[in-house]
């Protein structure tokens, strides 16, 4: 490994490297084998000159992470923003990879960027980059090779152009094979998929509460993000009888120590388009919710937002990642050194590419599946997954994010020699 490539990087890619280095000097891993995982496999980066409906040509810079496809093709989403990088996305993918493998699903990893914002576009310009984006990068996705998703700044319409352009591109009704996940249910996509990530995040907070001896129902809880991740897991925090205290989202804050409205709130991010201004609580910024008085913590937005300067104001018991890193080493040394029980990403928002999975054996196998299996399957893994981790942790008296990286680079090491390491 580049010993210098942490001082070149920041952000997600900076915390993804420092994980594999640790998990490495745990594992007392052979050079020749970290060399393998320690970079990715393939970084391609194009540029995009979709015509727009206005008739202006847009010039979009574009990104495929395939970090490591050992146990299967790379999986993970497309991520949209106007700040999105070649480091953010091949940080992302070393994570995808990790997930994967923690989770029990043969998928590798992999992450794509597209950088533009997405709320500058109106929906027919959207469609029009989306489209720009699969017929570049054709010869880059497919089952056997990378299989793309929702992430932030994308959703199921835009997976739908996705397949529509890949089918449109072979001539045929349907693509042969599960090009992408996350697409309309209509369209061989599957029901849950939406909801996977954020009920995942709740299923691993029932699995921790068990152990920790808390009180489901007796929580106070605090969620950053109120999208598919944050939004669904407070509803569904709030129906198990959980209090909401506080929630933000990119527009700003609302807290109220009696709980809030869940269903009110939902319904007013719906015609407000954000948090901001929600009369049921009081305003604060998104860094007084990560230092609100609660129980459970739940970043669910976006990454690095707990950093070594605020890690000692967090006053949660217990911190549940529903975001990809969001959490940065130098915090995650602080929360550990007090005590601060931590669900890392890989295992806490694994529901989403648990659910990727079974949508595409499904697609595969051209079956449709009730969502009453959807949501068994899903809460079975992931509170599955968290015994496991949580084993291992308590039996080596080390964080559960130790344990976690330690299990997934474990069976990705384990895929590499089963395979060999000859061309």
């Amino acid at each position: 490994m580049d010993t210098n490539i942490r001082a070149k990087t920041q952000g997600i890619l900076e915390t993804a490297v420092w994980n594999i280095e640790q998990a490495a000097k745990r594992l007392d891993l052979d050079s020749e084998v970290l060399a393998m995982i320690a970079e990715p496999k393939e970084v391609i980066e194009i540029w995009l000159d979709p015509r727009l409906p206005d008739g202006k040509r847009a010039h979009i810079k574009a990104f495929i992470s395939r970090h490591n496809d050992t146990l299967g093709p790379a999986k993970g989403g497309i991520r949209m923003t106007d700040s999105v990088s070649r480091d953010e996305i091949v940080g992302l993918s070393m994570e995808m990879t990790w997930k994967s493998a923690l989770v029990g699903v043969p998928f590798g990893g992999g992450k794509a960027g597209i950088r533009c914002d997405p709320a500058s576009l109106a929906p027919v310009a959207k469609e029009a980059v989306i489209r720009s984006f699969t017929n570049g990068v054709r010869r880059h996705i497919g089952p056997e090779v990378y299989v793309p998703a929702p992430d932030m700044g994308t959703n199921e319409q835009d997976m739908g152009h996705v397949r529509d352009c890949v089918s449109y591109a072979t001539g045929t009704a349907i693509t042969r094979g599960c090009f992408v996940t996350g697409k309309p249910v209509i369209l061989g996509g599957i029901v849950g998929r939406r909801e996977a990530t954020g009920k995942g995040v709740v299923y691993a907070i029932e699995a921790a509460c068990e152990r920790l001896g808390m009180n489901f129902s007796h929580q106070r809880v605090a969620i950053q993000g109120f999208g598919n991740v944050g939004g669904v897991a407070a509803v569904e925090l709030a129906r198990r009888h959980a209090k909401i205290v506080a929630v933000a989202d990119i527009t700003g804050g609302t807290c109220n120590p009696d709980g809030l409205d869940i269903p009110t709130l939902a319904n007013h991010v719906r015609t407000a388009d954000g948090v901001r201004g929600f009369p049921g609580g009081k305003a604060i910024s998104n860094e007084q919710l990560l230092q609100t008085d609660c129980d459970i913590l739940i970043p669910a937005a976006t990454g690095s937002v707990i950093t070594g300067e605020n890690a000692g104001k967090i006053q949660a018991k217990l911190i549940a990642e529903g975001a990809n890193a969001p959490t940065t080493p130098k915090a995650d040394e602080i929360l550990n050194s007090r005590g601060i029980f931590v669900i890392p990403d890989i295992l806490c928002n694994a529901g989403g590419v648990f659910v990727s999975y079974l949508e595409y054996t499904q697609e595969t196998q051209r079956e449709q599946t009730p969502i009453e299996e959807v949501e068994r399957r899903l809460a079975g893994r992931l509170k599955e997954t968290f015994s496991r981790v949580h084993h291992l942790a308590s039996a080596k008296n080390e964080p559960m994010r130790h344990a976690a990286m330690d299990i997934a680079v474990a069976r990705v090491v384990e895929g590499i020699i089963a395979r060999g390491t000859l061309p």
